[in-house]
């Protein structure tokens, strides 16, 4: 492994981290697609301050798409609380426009200059080695690693700094206001630093994989964990795993290193989102399924309870009357005998103590509208869950 490609991997690793950590609020505040806004809005802004400077390298084309990002949200608000359109339709108003804005700008005024389309669209990190910071002849390495470098202790330091902050005004604006923290001031800043962290990774890695890192390593980390903390880390490491293995996948493929970072991202959210312990897929078919069978079961006992004639009792009426196949019928019964509810004799099934305890308070939870209470009430009855 030479030098490029551990350059290559570092700068990409750097970005993962600098977009994992605004990506992980954005994805909790619901405003997902604002990265999508200001990962294209910000064109004109990097454009206008190309005219002014005539330097690609200048601090100033930061700024300036940095503020256009920080418009784009103002811009995306001001619609949405017209209360004429919803946030989605809003950005999807605001950022086509300036993006276009941008584009225009570029093919009649600087069709000669590499800020063509696709540099933007997909960005090239296997190029990012080469551009150097050399300062009295000494070089220190690729500029886009000291730039996103950069980034990441700026960003690392606002978090540490005003984490609680941050935590409070995501979940709960109104407590974070009366606790003096001012949502809004937080919100515009939090814009602000996925702004910078857009315009810092947008020559090395291009807007879309800024995208893809901002807001699958997040969403990843969401299916896994409610801790706040944890989903940071967690985001954090699908970030770096992503960029890691996308950019060896690229190399043995031959193929484009961000579109490779993409893939692997897409693939590593695919995985979480069917296997994840408690918000997988298979997970949650599992348990509608479980719910099913013990509704039934409950409807069962319920049966029972309000029934003394054997004929009522009899296995054979929850095919003939309750009208259940046999197979459903059978898992009712297994599922009942199983956490000792029923015996049966003769084919007679007759409610247990423990099965009039369990009937008797679902009837006074469902009586008192306290549904919610039988799921707890199934995890002090239930040995065996459906």
């Amino acid at each position: 492994m030479n030098s490029a490609q551990i350059e290559i991997q570092l700068i990409a690793s750097l970005v993962a981290i600098a977009c994992a950590i605004p990506g992980t609020f954005l994805v909790l505040r619901k405003m997902a697609l604002i990265t999508d806004a200001i990962s294209h809005s910000i064109l004109p802004g990097i454009v206008i301050g190309f005219f002014i400077t005539h330097d690609l390298s200048s601090p100033i084309l930061i700024l300036l798409a940095t503020a256009t990002g920080v418009l784009t949200v103002i811009l995306v608000e001001f619609i949405q609380k017209t209360g004429l359109v919803k946030e989605d339709t809003a950005i999807g108003l605001v950022f086509p426009a300036l993006f276009s804005i941008g584009i225009i700008m570029i093919s009649k005024n600087a069709s000669d200059v590499h800020l063509d389309i696709d540099a933007v669209l997909l960005g090239e990190l296997a190029f990012a080695p080469f551009d150097r910071l050399i300062v009295q002849n000494i070089d220190l390495g690729p500029k886009s690693l000291w730039i996103i470098g950069s980034i990441v202790m700026i960003t690392l330091s606002l978090l540490f700094t005003f984490f609680k902050e941050l935590k409070v005004s995501t979940f709960d604006k109104g407590l974070a206001a009366s606790l003096g923290f001012s949502p809004i001031l937080i919100h515009y800043g939090l814009m602000t630093v996925s702004s910078i962290t857009t315009v810092g990774a947008f020559d090395a890695v291009g807007a879309i994989l800024v995208i893809a890192l901002m807001i699958a390593p997040a969403a990843t980390a969401y299916l896994l964990t409610q801790d706040l903390r944890k989903m940071l880390s967690l985001a954090i490491l699908f970030g770096i795993a992503g960029a890691i293995l996308g950019y060896w996948t690229a190399h043995f493929l031959d193929a484009s290193i961000s579109g490779s970072i993409t893939t692997v991202l897409g693939i590593i959210f695919l995985l979480v989102y069917l296997f994840a312990k408690n918000k997988g897929l298979f997970s949650v078919l599992y348990r509608q399924k479980q719910q099913k069978i013990e509704v039934l079961l409950l409807t069962f006992l319920l049966h029972l309870n309000n029934h003394s004639e054997k004929e009522e009792r009899h296995v054979k009426h929850l095919t003939e009357h309750i009208n259940w196949q046999k197979v459903k019928a059978k898992t009712v019964l297994n599922l009942a005998l199983k956490n000792n509810m029923i015996t049966v004799e003769d084919k007679i099934v007759s409610l247990t103590e423990k099965g009039k305890t369990f009937t008797e308070e679902a009837i006074n939870y469902i009586i008192t509208n306290k549904d919610t209470e039988i799921e707890k009430m199934k995890d002090r009855f239930f040995l065996f869950r459906g």
